[in-house]
């Protein structure tokens, strides 16, 4: 009996350790989707650094609460996985959100991210943002088109006084 307790809490320790370490965690419902499936999700997942794990809604709940966190526990009903995302907030969300339109079964139920516990709306919302890459891309795209016609006008002009 106490080396299963001694077990229950080196898995609710090493959850604490995965939470701490990942930057979005997202809850999902794998219950339905076949073996090849789960086999092509966790390899997709892993080859963007995103751990996905099942565990026992106690033990995950066990060190939610351990971290402080609130209101994680009600996501944490019937046969739930975890993804965690090293990488940044919105990678985990985002392929378990675009694998989900393959496999009808699978369906967020709720995450955490910079320590807040959001519903599945709110984690389907977030896998629509574009990743960090491509947002600074835009940004640098936003400030060099101005920048770009000022050159263009002030070589105009130059080449005007020129002539």
């Amino acid at each position: 009996m106490n080396n299963n307790k001694q077990i229950k809490a080196e898995k609710v320790s090493e959850i604490k350790e995965k939470i701490q370490k990942a930057k979005s965690l997202v809850l999902v419902t794998y219950q339905g989707i076949n073996v090849e499936q789960d086999t092509e999700l966790r390899k997709t997942l892993r080859n963007s650094n995103v751990e996905y794990r099942v565990y026992k809604n106690t033990m995950v709940t066990r060190a939610a609460q351990e971290l402080g966190i609130e209101g994680l526990d009600k996501y944490l009903e019937g046969p739930v996985s975890v993804a965690f995302g090293y990488e940044d907030e919105t990678t985990a969300a985002k392929l378990i959100a675009e694998f989900a339109k393959t496999a009808k079964k699978l369906e967020i139920k709720g995450g955490y991210v910079d320590g807040t516990v959001y519903d599945a709306e709110l984690m389907n919302q977030l896998a629509k943002i574009p990743s960090k890459e491509v947002l600074i891309a835009k940004f640098l795209g936003s400030i060099k088109s101005p920048l770009s016609n000022l050159v263009y006008m002030l070589n105009a002009v130059a080449e005007s006084k020129e002539a």
